[in-house]
């Protein structure tokens, strides 16, 4: 589930090894490229940290934050 906290959507998400976080990173990579929406994130191992904001409108959450989280979710169904 998506948090709204500090003017960001985050979301924490583990995967059984480095190869599958690092391929769900590669999908979300795509994603957001198509939308020109770039994510805050980091990886560690197993591990996904993912921050979305709006850079353009000040740093805050917009319609555009919730369609490409939307979107992160829709790659692990």
């Amino acid at each position: 589930m998506w948090k709204e906290q500090n003017n960001q959507l985050y979301k924490k998400f583990e995967f059984k090894d480095f190869s599958e976080a690092f391929a769900f990173m590669t999908r979300v990579a795509l994603e957001a490229e198509k939308m020109d929406h770039h994510p805050l994130w980091t990886n560690v191992w197993n591990r996904v940290e993912i921050w979305l904001s709006t850079h353009s409108a000040g740093d805050i959450v917009t319609d555009k934050d919730y369609q490409l989280s939307q979107k992160i979710d829709q790659l692990l169904k």
